[in-house]
C-alpha cells in the first residue's frame, strides 16, 4: 500500500488535493493543526473532510504559535484585512515559518508511516503573497528532507507533492468537482460568522468567491 500524509486544514486546496492523491491510489494520512487560529471551524471541517473521504488515519497535532503572534490569524488584537488595499505585499494573516513547521510535522509522520509522499494545497497563481507556496520552497524542503532523514539517506527519498501549484483557484474547483469534493464541508474563511459561514470580505474569501463565480457558481461556505 503506498501512504501519502495530507497537510488537510479543512479549506478548498487541501480538499481537493486529497482527492486527487486518492484518485492516484493513495492511501491518506491526513494531519491538521490547532495552532491557535482564530478560524478554529477549519479543524471541524478537517475531521469530517476525512471521515468522508474515507482517510487511512486522521491527527490533529496542538501546537501554539499564537504565543508568539506576529500574524491576524494568531493575535485577536490584530483585525483580519477585509479591504483589497490591505492585502498588497505579504498579508497580515501571513503566519510566520507556517507552512516549515507544518511540513516538518508531516516529514515526521511519514518516516514513521513509511509514507514517501506528502501533499499540501499551496498555490502559486492566487496565492495572497505567501513566501511559503512558491515552488522554489517546497523544492527547498524537500532537498532538506531528504538529507535529513533515516529514509532520506538509506535511499526512500521523500516527495513533497503540491498539484495544484500551477492553477488558477477557478481550475482547483473544477478538478475538485470533477473528482466528487463536496465543498459546502470546507471552509477557507480567515475570520468566519458564527455557524462558520465564510465572511464573504477577507483576502481568502474573496479569491474563493471569484472563482465559483468564474465557473458560474455560488460558493457554498458562505451563508445565503
Amino acid at each position: 500500500m503506498k501512504r501519502c500524509v495530507v497537510l488537510l486544514s479543512g479549506g478548498l486546496d487541501s480538499a481537493t488535493v486529497a482527492a486527487i492523491m486518492a484518485a492516484e491510489g493513495f492511501s491518506l494520512c491526513g494531519l491538521a493543526f490547532d495552532y491557535g487560529q482564530r478560524h478554529r471551524v477549519e479543524l471541524e471541517r478537517a475531521r469530517t473532510l476525512a471521515e468522508t473521504m474515507e482517510f487511512e488515519e486522521f491527527r490533529v497535532v496542538k501546537i501554539d504559535l499564537g504565543s508568539f503572534g506576529g500574524s491576524a490569524l494568531t493575535d485577536f488584537s490584530l483585525n483580519v484585512p477585509k479591504a483589497a488595499a490591505e492585502s498588497e505585499g505579504i498579508p497580515l494573516t501571513y503566519v510566520p515559518a507556517r507552512n516549515t513547521i507544518f511540513l516538518s510535522y508531516a516529514l515526521a509522520l511519514a518516516e514513521v508511516k513509511k509514507a514517501y509522499d506528502i501533499a499540501l494545497g499551496v498555490n502559486a497563481v492566487d496565492y495572497s503573497g505567501y513566501p511559503d507556496c512558491r515552488p522554489e520552497y517546497l523544492a527547498a524542503f524537500q532537498a532538506m528532507a531528504n538529507l535529513a532523514t533515516r529514509e532520506g539517506v538509506e535511499g526512500r527519498p521523500v516527495r513533497i507533492r503540491a498539484p495544484l501549484i500551477d492553477l488558477k483557484k477557478s481550475e482547483i474547483i473544477a478538478r475538485g468537482l470533477e473528482l466528487g469534493v463536496d465543498y459546502s464541508l470546507t471552509s477557507s474563511c480567515y475570520d468566519p460568522l458564527p455557524g462558520g459561514f465564510g465572511c464573504g470580505e477577507c483576502d481568502s474569501c474573496r479569491i474563493r468567491g471569484a472563482a465559483f463565480a468564474t465557473l458560474g457558481l455560488c460558493d457554498p461556505a458562505l451563508a445565503n
